[in-house]
C-alpha cells in the first residue's frame, strides 16, 4: 500500500493532517484489499483518498466598524457513493485545506457505519466568532452561504454544525439559504426546534461516545457506574458526555478550553454542568471562572507549545478527549495508560496522534476511534434529515432510543470487523474495515465514475 501514501505524499506534500488521516486507514484496509482483489482492480482507495470536488471561495463581511474582511470560505464534498454529502461547518482560524480534508475523509467511513444514506463532506472558513457581535456574525453566515447555497441541496449536500458553528450560526446560515433558494427544505441540521430541527441534536456526538464505551465495558461484563471520567473540551460534546456520564453513574472530574483545564475531584455534577453550559454558551466565558465559583476545583493554563497536557495526568478510569484533533499525544497517551486509564473513547475528530493510539492498543486500552465512537452527531443529523422529509418530529426518547441503537449497531459492526480480519478487539481497525466495505461496495455497483 506503499503507493497509495506515495500518491498522496507527492499531490499533497503539506497537509499533514490528511495524511494522517489516509495512514490509517489504508494500513487498516490492507487485509481487506488482499482479500477483494476487485477492489484494488477498480482503483477503489485511489479513488476515495481523493475529493468528488473541492470548493474554496473569498468571503467579503463587514464588521461593526465599517470596515470590510475577507475570510476563506471551503466545502470538501469527498464521497457521495451511499447518500448526498453530509458533514458539518467549522469557523475557526485553524481551518485550512489539509484539516478540512482529514476531516471529510473520517466523515465518509463515519457516516457509512451509521447504516444511513449519507455520504462524506466538510467545510467551514478561517473565520472566529468569538469576540464578535451577533450582528457581525450574522453578516459573515449570509455572506458565506451566498457563494456556498449554489452547491447544496437536500439530495446533494447537507451540511451541519461543528466548531464555531453553533445554533446561531447555523439560524443565520439557514435563512440566508431560504432567501436565496426561496424555499423552506431541510438543508442544514442542527436547526432550531420550531423550524425542523431533532430533538437530541445538540446532545448526540456526546451522548454517542459515552454509550460506544458502555459497549466496550459491556464486552467485559462491566459498564460506567462507579468509574472516574477525564473530559477534554466544554463545548456541546464535552458538555453532553459530561451529563450522560452522570446519568450512567460515572463521575466527570476535569473539563477545559484553549486556554486551560479545571480539576474538580469532587466531580462536575449537574448543578455544575449547569454553570458550565451558562459560562460556554450565554456568557461565552472561559472555563477558568468555573473556579470562582467552585473553590474546590483548581484551574491549570496550557501551554500551547508543550508536548503534553497535564489535564491526562490525573488517576482516572476512563478518558473522553472532547475538544480537536491530535489532542493527545504520546506522552500524554503514556501517562493515561500509567495512571489506570482503561477506556478511551473519542468525542472529537482524531484527538490521539498515530503514536498515542499505538499504546493504547500495545497496553490493550479499550479505545474507540472517533470515527466510531463520535458517530452519534452525524446519526442524529440523519435522523433530522428523516423528521424534515417526513414533516414530522419525534420524541426526545424515540431520538435517544434510535441513537443508542445506532451506536450499539456500530460497536458491533467494529467488533466483527475486527474479528474477521484478525484484530479482535481493534477497534480502529475494525471501524477502518467496516466502513471501507460499505462505501466500496457501493462504488463497486456504481462503476467508475
Amino acid at each position: 500500500m506503499g503507493e497509495i501514501l506515495d500518491i498522496v505524499n507527492a499531490r499533497d506534500p503539506f497537509e499533514k493532517e490528511f495524511h494522517q488521516a489516509v495512514t490509517e486507514v489504508v494500513e487498516s484496509v490492507k487485509p481487506v484489499l488482499d482479500k477483494r482483489p476487485e477492489y484494488r482492480h477498480n482503483g477503489i482507495m485511489e479513488r476515495v483518498i481523493e475529493p468528488d470536488r473541492v470548493i474554496q471561495f473569498r468571503v467579503p463581511w463587514v464588521d461593526d466598524r465599517g470596515t470590510v474582511r475577507v475570510n476563506r470560505g471551503f466545502r470538501i464534498q469527498m464521497n457521495s457513493a451511499i447518500g448526498p454529502y453530509k458533514g458539518g461547518l467549522r469557523f475557526h482560524p485553524s481551518v485550512n485545506l489539509s484539516i478540512l480534508k482529514f476531516l471529510a475523509f473520517e466523515q465518509v467511513f463515519k457516516n457509512a457505519l451509521t447504516s444511513l444514506p449519507m455520504g462524506g463532506g466538510k467545510g467551514g472558513s478561517d473565520f472566529d466568532p468569538k469576540g464578535k457581535s451577533d450582528n457581525e456574525v450574522m453578516r459573515f453566515c449570509q455572506a458565506f452561504m451566498s457563494e456556498l447555497f449554489r452547491h447544496l441541496g437536500p439530495n446533494t449536500d447537507v451540511p451541519a454544525g461543528d466548531i464555531g458553528v453553533g445554533g446561531r450560526e447555523i439560524g443565520y446560515l439557514f435563512g440566508m439559504y431560504k432567501k436565496l433558494r426561496n424555499e423552506f427544505t431541510g438543508i442544514l441540521t442542527g436547526k432550531g426546534l420550531n423550524w425542523g430541527g431533532s430533538l437530541i441534536r445538540p446532545e448526540a456526538t456526546g451522548y454517542g461516545s459515552v454509550f460506544f464505551a458502555d459497549e466496550m465495558l459491556a464486552t467485559q461484563n462491566d459498564s460506567l457506574n462507579g468509574k472516574t471520567c477525564l473530559v477534554s473540551g466544554s463545548g456541546n460534546v464535552a458538555q453532553f458526555t459530561t451529563e450522560k456520564i452522570n446519568q450512567l453513574g460515572g463521575r466527570v472530574v476535569t473539563l477545559s478550553d484553549s486556554s486551560g483545564y479545571i480539576y474538580d475531584e469532587t466531580g462536575i455534577d449537574e448543578q455544575k454542568l449547569n454553570f458550565v453550559m451558562y459560562l460556554k454558551n450565554a456568557k461565552r466565558a472561559r472555563i477558568k471562572e468555573y473556579t470562582d465559583k467552585y473553590k474546590e476545583a483548581v484551574y491549570t493554563e496550557l501551554d500551547p507549545a508543550a508536548d503534553s497536557n497535564p489535564l491526562w495526568t490525573h488517576k482516572a478510569d476512563c478518558a473522553f478527549p472532547s475538544a480537536t484533533q491530535n489532542e493527545i499525544q504520546v506522552k500524554d497517551a503514556q501517562n493515561l495508560v500509567n495512571n489506570g486509564v482503561t477506556v478511551v473513547s473519542e468525542g472529537a475528530n482524531m484527538p490521539t496522534t498515530p503514536d498515542g493510539v499505538e499504546i493504547f492498543l500495545d497496553n490493550n486500552i479499550l479505545y474507540a476511534p472517533g470515527k466510531a465512537a463520535n458517530a452519534g452527531g452525524v446519526a442524529v443529523s440523519g435522523l433530522e434529515m428523516s423528521q424534515n422529509s417526513m414533516r414530522i418530529l419525534w420524541s426526545r426518547q424515540e431520538v435517544e432510543t434510535k441513537l443508542k441503537g445506532i451506536m450499539k449497531s456500530i460497536h458491533s459492526d467494529c467488533l466483527s470487523a475486527s474479528e474477521e480480519y484478525g484484530t479482535p478487539g481493534n477497534y480502529v481497525n475494525g471501524a477502518n474495515i467496516a466502513g471501507f466495505v460499505k462505501v466500496a461496495d457501493a462504488m463497486m455497483d456504481q462503476g467508475i465514475v
